[in-house]
């Protein structure tokens, strides 16, 4: 498989978190919707048995990378920070990847600090203290048959909205198999979803972005690397990953449908999955395919609606040397 680093500038605000098990989802959408069915279908060919066609991350801010899902005792902890404000410290900057682990929470910053670095919108991102604002959005319920309120009157309700500070780029990483889907295919697929809208009330005007750059490169990974970082969220349930040595916070997608399925035959929802979320480090060897985890689906495992759905139990992962806590 091929590996992009794909950069984009969100255009709007969105409803829907950048997560790479979502965005694949869209991504096989997006496929079917531009190149047809038979399309997608040999795209997804082999897909539960290891043989995904792509595997998609998280978006990042650009230049920074998630930082491990790790005890403190890993960790070398800075001096005069209590346990809050160590807490805040979730990106570590892509140029301090070699360092050594151990050393990684020294180097690691708040989104505050990723603010402080746009300089060129220094006084108008002054009130932020994350990356990110929630807002209100309000609506009204209407009857689609008569376009009218209804004989109930006016229902309005409010919708939260999360609007990203401006002038921040994201990173995504894109695990590509080129033999079954190009990448210019696949570029124009992702420059789709991010012109139609990426998420929920895509059709409103949320989730939009659009592609700055998009180019080859190889996955960082420390010499001798002895574990995995993971870069979206995987299903590592069943696979032979030393227990002793991983690490990861789970959660549980209750996912549903998307485009068309949303609405066919008023059942949108799919059968709930649980899975390790990103940044979790595993105590195996980054595989040389540069994924780990499992297809999940298939067969209405996941979806009587649709049978064949599956979703991305893989996430693109990067080496790390983990020292056992006994020795620090």
């Amino acid at each position: 498989m091929e590996t992009y680093q794909i950069i984009i500038s969100l255009q709007s605000a969105f409803a829907t978190l950048l997560k790479g098990d979502t965005l694949f989802g869209q991504l096989c959408w997006a496929i079917r919707n531009r190149f047809g069915e038979n399309q997608l279908h040999q795209a997804l060919d082999g897909y539960v048995n290891n043989q995904p066609f792509a595997v998609v991350s998280d978006a990042f801010p650009e230049n920074y990378l998630p930082l491990p899902k790790l005890p403190s005792n890993y960790f070398i902890l800075p001096e005069g920070e209590d346990h809050k404000s160590l807490k805040k410290r979730t990106f570590l900057p892509e140029n301090d990847f070699q360092k050594p682990v151990q050393e990684w929470l020294q180097h690691a910053v708040n989104p505050k600090s990723i603010i402080n670095t746009l300089t060129e919108q220094q006084n108008s991102l002054i009130h932020f203290n994350s990356l990110s604002e929630f807002h209100p959005q309000a609506h009204n319920t209407i009857n689609r048959q008569t376009n009218t309120t209804g004989p109930t009157g006016f229902a309005p309700y409010s919708v939260e909205q999360e609007w990203f500070i401006p002038g921040l780029r994201w990173t995504i990483y894109l695990l590509l198999d080129t033999t079954r889907v190009n990448v210019a295919d696949c570029r124009q697929c992702l420059t789709d979803i991010g012109s139609f809208g990426y998420g929920k009330d895509a059709s409103i005007g949320m989730g939009k972005f659009k592609i700055d750059d998009f180019q080859t490169i190889q996955l960082p990974a420390q010499p001798d690397a002895n574990a995995s970082l993971t870069l979206s969220p995987c299903a590592p349930q069943g696979l032979d990953f030393d227990d002793k040595h991983s690490y990861y916070q789970i959660f549980t997608r209750f996912g549903r449908h998307g485009d068309m399925a949303a609405q066919q035959d008023g059942k949108p929802f799919k059968n709930p999955i649980l899975l390790a979320n990103t940044a979790a480090v595993f105590g195996v060897a980054p595989p040389q395919s540069g994924f780990i985890g499992q297809g999940i689906g298939g067969n209405a495992q996941l979806s009587k609606t649709l049978p064949t759905t599956v979703h991305q139990g893989y996430a693109p992962v990067m080496g790390i040397k983990l020292n056992p806590k006994e020795s620090l």
